[in-house]
């Protein structure tokens, strides 16, 4: 079984919990204590593959900087929402980005950046394409969903957030071999094409 830990992180009332609970029971609840930090913990099966997850939902309190740098650090990966009906959420995405990344030491971090309350057309104030090239400009995975209205959507979005890690988590082939892997190979075709006969 593999561990896998992920942080959900975004602006107020972006339906963090609402997701978390989504994915792990496939209900929907539209109520939450906003003041509540949870981890939900469950096993998947991601690709033939047995994952023991959790899910670290953190209540976000002024001057708590350094609980939230430690938060992150602990996580492998991360889900940040925003609110198309709320742009500020939107806007609050790179900040936190930035954040994972000074943090992390890393500008390669297993990342998801989902948009949710797509239900809510008539209030939206974030467009699709300006969710998909903020995503593309901070080296994310992209979703825009309803958690109130679409569970394999949720399913979806975790579960690609889940491949990212678990990708970054294989042990990279030996460089030196995986050279001279290479180097046999176009030997071996630079030979043939030189004994051929045109």
């Amino acid at each position: 079984m593999v561990p896998v830990k992920l942080l959900v992180l975004g602006a107020q009332n972006t339906g963090k919990t609402a997701l978390c609970v989504r994915f792990i029971t496939k209900r929907f609840i539209g109520e939450y204590d906003h003041k509540k930090e949870m981890t939900y913990r469950c096993s998947r099966l991601v690709d033939q593959e047995s994952v023991d997850l959790e899910i670290l939902d953190i209540a976000r309190k002024e001057g708590s900087a350094a609980s939230l740098e430690s938060s992150i650090r602990w996580a492998d990966g991360f889900l940040l929402l925003y609110s198309i009906t709320h742009r500020l959420s939107f806007v609050e995405v790179p900040r936190l980005k930035k954040l994972i990344e000074q943090t992390k030491q890393s500008l390669v971090v297993p990342t998801m950046l989902v948009a949710n309350k797509a239900d809510l057309e008539i209030g939206r104030q974030v467009t699709t394409e300006e969710g998909q090239r903020l995503a593309k400009d901070l080296r994310c995975g992209f979703r825009e969903l309803s958690v109130a209205e679409a569970v394999l959507a949720v399913e979806a979005a975790v579960f690609q957030l889940i491949r990212l890690v678990l990708d970054q988590q294989r042990p990279l082939p030996d460089r030196r071999s995986y050279m001279l892997s290479v180097r046999h190979a176009l030997t071996r075709k630079l030979t043939r094409s030189k004994t051929m006969q045109w």
